[in-house]
């Protein structure tokens, strides 16, 4: 692998905005932060194996968040594999987190949010895998996400080996031979993607389904109500609020959580509605139970990536200015 960049080399004025940069011309586009500023050090380097993109990143403590308004400058068709070589990372997707370490490995896909925090000076390898590759072979890749496949898994084990020795062999390897070699990966990633599926608990009985449904019709009857609590749905349903939580856990939530989620996206459909553009942002969050307008404003902007008033389609035509905030799609 070829190094692409390094902090090292730029003045530290530059390096955060050049990091970030380079990052996103082999990953994605995000949003970046880091506790030591200017003073933070990291180095790229890159490379190919056949139809896989590589990158081999060693920083320092940092976080990354795909945010909406980041997912609109791009369409991507490749899915991120990380593997931390040193190291962990902290990774949240689907209303998922996990943290992976060496020998470690999982999956992002970068058509949804999504975070990333690195806690210690880490070295973490990202392959970029085709979309198509994995989905025809695991099918629905929005339940496989942000799951750590463990390299004590025999399976996992073995790929785990494999995406080690890329960044010391990858370039060694041509071209002819780099194809089949991507394939063999692909079908080694896959069957402990596959493996770790048929591990994991079974999907909710017919009567738990039922109770799952009949909580969430409560909660959806009574949403706009301001002092709706866990407690009310939980007692509302016959059950209690641990084994509600239990219930939605499956969907990588909380009964809390779930509340404030269905909130947040009848304001943000009402937001972009045209038939409520004479009421004001509060008259709106006020209408689907927040009591709170700073708080639900910070909530909102941390679900979507964008502050309410941004969500917000336009009155009167406009020319476009450089700069504008951009919209929620």
């Amino acid at each position: 692998m070829k190094m692409v960049f390094s902090t090292s080399a730029v003045h530290e004025r530059d390096r955060l905005n050049l990091w970030r940069y380079a990052v996103s011309k082999v990953a994605v586009w995000h949003e970046f932060e880091t506790s030591a500023g200017s003073a933070f050090k990291g180095s790229i380097s890159a490379g190919t194996l056949g139809p896989l993109s590589l990158a081999l990143f060693e920083c320092e403590p940092c976080s990354a968040r795909r945010t909406p308004q980041c997912i609109t400058r791009g369409d991507d068709d490749e899915l991120m594999l990380m593997a931390p070589l040193s190291g962990s990372v902290l990774i949240e997707q689907d209303g998922r987190d996990d943290t992976a370490g060496p020998g470690d490995f999982l999956l992002l896909d970068p058509r949804r949010p999504a975070s990333l925090d690195i806690f210690s000076a880490t070295q973490l390898l990202l392959v970029k895998v085709p979309r198509a590759a994995l989905q025809d072979r695991l099918g629905d890749l929005g339940s496989i996400t942000a799951r750590t496949i463990s390299a004590a898994s025999p399976v996992g084990a073995l790929a785990s080996g494999f995406l080690a020795m890329l960044p010391s062999r990858c370039s060694d390897i041509c071209h002819s031979i780099g194809e089949k070699v991507a394939h063999q990966l692909i079908e080694l990633i896959s069957l402990a993607f596959s493996a770790e599926a048929a591990n994991r608990p079974a999907s909710l009985s017919p009567s738990r389904m039922a109770t799952l449904l009949r909580l969430k019709g409560i909660i959806e009857h009574n949403l706009r109500d301001p002092d709706l609590r866990p407690a009310a749905v939980a007692a509302s349903a016959g059950i209690s609020v641990r084994y509600a939580n239990a219930l939605l856990a499956g969907e990588g939530t909380s009964l809390e959580r779930y509340i404030v989620e269905r909130r947040l996206e009848l304001c943000r459909k009402m937001l972009k509605a045209p038939s409520q553009a004479t009421r004001t942002i509060g008259e709106i969050a006020y209408a689907n139970g927040f009591s709170n307008l700073s708080h639900f404003s910070r909530r909102f902007k941390a679900r979507f990536g964008v502050s309410p008033s941004e969500c917000r389609p336009r009155l009167v035509p406009e020319l476009p200015t450089q700069g504008r905030p951009e919209r929620c799609m």
